[in-house]
């Protein structure tokens, strides 16, 4: 496992338009064998996914395949012989668009084509992004007019992928997680499975000594890849081999799920899971199993004595924002996150952290969950789409260090 996550270590590169992850191309149940110890899963076979992301334009000396998890292409009409239209669609409505695409293209020889892709009953919201190798990805050349995107490129022997943003799939996760596999505390084992039979997989730093929980959950909408971006960078700087990381993890307890919605994942949904359901407004409700197994386990570890102390909610959408709880809302050391959020205001000159309290009861988001069921401050911490990805990694590592500091802080967090 160590050997496999080193292969496909991300690299945070210095420029928006140029990343580096790894792509997998299976999500069978082989693909998803790992060391950890696991419940038997549910007898529910897997499902075709929602998006049919086998749809393609095979045929003739260049192809567009999208028969790869989290490849997505909802129709593909070759309508020359170097030009094809691609529609986009939701995996169902009403949805609130993230209208995401990731395909192959490969040509028998070198050929110049032109692709135009238009999304049903929507806007664009992610300019297309281009690798050679699924690790490294450069923006693409493109025009957008109205709802049609229309881009132009050579198509080769050598395959290229074109998403919507960098492919981070299932598998990405299970070796990502292997970095932590020798620290003291740490495992990483499965919580339970998801709609369609896939394991939803859980990273826990546990002291026997300690009873509170900082939780961390991620991606619950498939498209959000800046979200996942920043959790990876905070929950490495949480699990850090350093002095303040082992002081915090010595008081406090961490559950991290980094990937709550796997089938939507594999499908390459806009936002919904199997059932075509937002799992970030199913808390309160909890009508899907992913949802409900979080919820349980939580409930588990209080009932164990422990206490839920903070959470956090990573997410993207189109500018850095953290959606947190209001000051008054009742919750505990009510001024917490406005001292953190404000240190790393202060602590980040030429990034402007925008903070944005509010409160939706039964509106079934995770931080409002948080706040009502536990009586904690939670947040939803919102990375913009297109900001650049090692501002990104800055990001997350200054506002966990922050967050560990304040955490562990003797202050008065009643009073402004």
């Amino acid at each position: 496992m160590n050997q496999l996550f080193s292969r496909y270590l991300m690299l945070f590169l210095c420029s928006v338009c140029s990343y580096q992850f790894a792509v997998y191309a299976a999500d069978t149940p082989a693909a998803l064998a790992t060391s950890v110890a696991a419940p038997a899963p549910p007898s529910t076979k897997l499902q075709p996914s929602i998006s049919g992301n086998s749809q393609s334009c095979a045929m003739g000396q260049v192809t567009l395949t999208a028969n790869f998890e989290a490849g997505r292409m909802d129709q593909c009409q070759r309508v020359s012989a170097t030009a094809f239209e691609i529609i986009l669609a939701p995996e169902n409505t009403p949805i609130n668009p993230s209208p995401w695409y990731a395909f192959r293209v490969q040509a028998s020889q070198p050929t110049a084509i032109t692709i135009s892709m238009t999304v049903q009953n929507n806007d664009h919201r992610y300019p297309p992004k281009v690798s050679l190798d699924g690790k490294t990805w450069q923006a693409q050349a493109h025009t957008i007019q109205g709802r049609r995107l229309t881009m132009q490129l050579t198509a080769s022997t050598e395959p290229k992928l074109i998403a919507a943003q960098e492919i981070i799939n299932n598998q990405y996760y299970i070796d990502w997680a292997a970095q932590f596999s020798n620290q003291p505390h740490v495992s990483h084992s499965v919580l339970g499975y998801s709609t369609q039979g896939r394991p939803i997989y859980k990273i826990e730093s546990r002291n026997p000594q300690a009873k509170a929980w900082l939780v961390i959950l991620g991606r619950q909408h498939p498209p959000e890849i800046t979200g996942a971006l920043g959790l990876f960078s905070f929950v490495e700087t949480l699990f850090a081999n350093n002095a303040l990381s082992a002081k915090y993890l010595a008081q406090y307890n961490v559950l991290v799920i980094p990937n709550l919605n796997p089938d939507g994942v594999y499908a390459g949904n806009w936002r919904h899971n199997a059932h075509g359901l937002d799992l970030n407004r199913d808390w309160g409700n909890f009508s899907q199993v992913e949802t409900k197994q979080v919820n349980d386990y939580l409930q588990q570890l209080v009932q164990q004595g422990q206490k839920i102390k903070f959470a956090i909610d990573f997410h993207s959408t189109q500018h850095d924002v953290f959606y947190t709880m209001p000051t008054d809302y009742g919750v505990e050391n009510p001024y917490f996150v406005q001292r953190w959020l404000t240190a790393l205001d202060r602590q980040m000159p030429n990034f402007k952290v925008v903070i944005k309290p509010g409160n939706k009861p039964n509106n079934g988001v995770s931080k409002q969950y948080f706040a009502d069921v536990f009586g904690v401050h939670a947040i939803t911490y919102e990375m913009g789409d297109n900001t650049d990805r090692t501002q990104i990694k800055q990001i997350a590592f200054e506002s966990a260090s922050l967050l560990m500091r304040n955490m562990l802080a003797d202050v008065e967090l009643d009073k402004k």
